[in-house]
């Protein structure tokens, strides 16, 4: 099997880093957080991990919204990462996503489980704490 690369990540100095998407050529810029010797100027590494799920269940959401034939416009998430100290890593993720659609409840059960299922939910560890609510306006 051959093994394609998926993005190239660069050191910039200054606890800074550039990963490049090899397909498209965007970029991330991530930095050490403040609490952990950074300047916090950009997503930390640990941000990009919440932030992937939150996109990642807004994705595929949409994918089933599309095949259901529903309108999925203006859908937003609010996302916020808690730390642990000991070990260092996430300890929860608490993500509010914000639905301005006005459908039916079976649709609106269906893209919740699609959402509560999504590639990266299914790979985080299970002893990372989720809190996941949909607010549906």
């Amino acid at each position: 099997m051959k093994f394609i690369m998926t993005s190239k990540v660069y050191y910039e100095g200054n606890l800074r880093t550039r990963c490049i998407h090899l397909k498209s050529g965007n970029e991330i810029i991530t930095d050490a957080p403040i609490d952990n010797f950074g300047k916090g100027e950009a997503f930390s590494p640990t941000d990009t991990v919440a932030t992937a799920l939150a996109s990642c269940m807004i994705t595929v959401m949409g994918i089933k919204a599309v095949q259901l034939g529903v309108s999925f416009i203006n859908v937003t998430a609010d996302v916020q990462k808690t730390m642990s100290k000991n070990p260092r890593r996430i300890s929860k993720i608490s993500i509010v996503i914000n639905l301005p659609l006005n459908l039916v409840k079976k649709d609106k059960m269906i893209l919740e489980k699609v959402g509560n299922t999504c590639p990266v939910h299914n790979s985080l560890d299970p002893k990372l704490i989720r809190d996941i609510n949909y607010n549906w306006i």
